[in-house]
């Protein structure tokens, strides 16, 4: 099979050293396409650029359109297990677009990514010009699937432990038949999901130690700070909240009409708390939009970054 990177960017796959929050060199694995204003592609929790492979091309018509996989995802670097802090993600995102990128940028998110896009506009406005959420876990009460909540669960050692025995790879048509059934449930047409997207969707999990590790630690730190929100302590998540306020870039908020991991109701809340937004709803549409609203994303962003100027 053809090699994705190479296949979707001139330069292929293409790397970025950073720091990370912790103050540890790291490898950042990104692809880029098209001249003009810079557009990042952020994806959710579990996913890499892959996701984007339906928005990069239509895209790069109007901008440089830059994916990268945040650290421990896809092809980007994954560090041995230590433990990690709460929004290290919005440090790590800083020191990429700083390396990559000399004048403020657009950012579209989705589902975790657009929570971090939402933390990151907050902490460096100066650095961003527009930004567009796609349904975002920013009112989460809960982690949204089962599968998630036993990860959350599993202790790290545990799950170090199968990426060291490459179970995955020993375990990988069993691995890519699970995944493939929960990628369809997030979609409003299932049919949509290819056995080429099985296959790249899954390829990091089976190819790359430490990708389960690395999910099981973000979830267990998403569980927390869902926790320490539905109980009122001190949380990351009730910070984004509050300063939600404070954003003043034009932004766009879009929600697929089907998601039933995080509803309507919070994107329409959402709006409601950053003044200068506006509101879009996709239609026969589930969580995973990137894939199953590519084409209402396309001509949304596209029309948006028009109107405000960005093109």
């Amino acid at each position: 099979m053809k090699d994705w990177w190479q296949n979707t960017f001139p330069q292929g796959q293409q790397k970025v050293t950073i720091t990370d929050s912790q103050g540890y060199p790291v490898q950042i694995a990104y692809g880029e396409k098209g001249t003009g204003r810079p557009l990042f592609l952020l994806h959710g929790i579990g996913s890499w650029s892959y996701n984007w492979r339906h928005l990069i091309e239509p895209l790069s018509k109007y901008f440089r359109v830059i994916c990268f996989d945040a650290k421990g995802f896809g092809f980007s670097e994954k560090p041995l297990h230590r433990e990690e802090t709460t929004g290290h993600q919005v440090v790590e995102l800083q020191r990429i677009i700083k390396s990559l990128c000399d004048e403020p940028v657009a950012i579209l998110a989705e589902s975790l990514g657009a929570l971090i896009a939402l933390a990151f506009a907050e902490e460096y406005p100066e650095l961003v010009s527009r930004l567009i959420v796609v349904n975002v876990p920013v009112f989460a009460k809960k982690l949204p699937h089962w599968g998630m909540s036993v990860l959350a669960k599993t202790p790290l050692e545990l799950i170090e432990t199968i990426d060291k025995l490459r179970l995955s790879y020993l375990f990988a048509p069993l691995i890519r038949e699970i995944m493939a059934i929960e990628r369809r449930n997030v979609l409003f047409d299932p049919s949509l999901l290819t056995q080429e997207d099985v296959f790249w969707i899954t390829y990091p999990y089976i190819e790359f130690p430490g990708t389960f590790l690395k999910v099981a630690q973000e979830l267990q730190l998403a569980a927390r700070e869902i926790e320490h929100n539905q109980n009122n302590q001190p949380n990351w998540l009730s910070k984004i909240q509050d300063n939600l306020i404070n954003i003043q870039c034009p932004t766009l908020i879009m929600w697929g009409e089907q998601d039933s991991w995080f509803k309507i109701e919070d994107g329409i809340k959402l709006h409601q708390l950053i003044s200068n937004s506006q509101f879009q709803i996709l239609n026969d549409c589930h969580h995973d939009a990137s894939s199953g609203a590519a084409d209402a994303i396309k001509i949304t962003t596209v029309d948006f970054l028009k109107t405000t100027k960005f093109l």
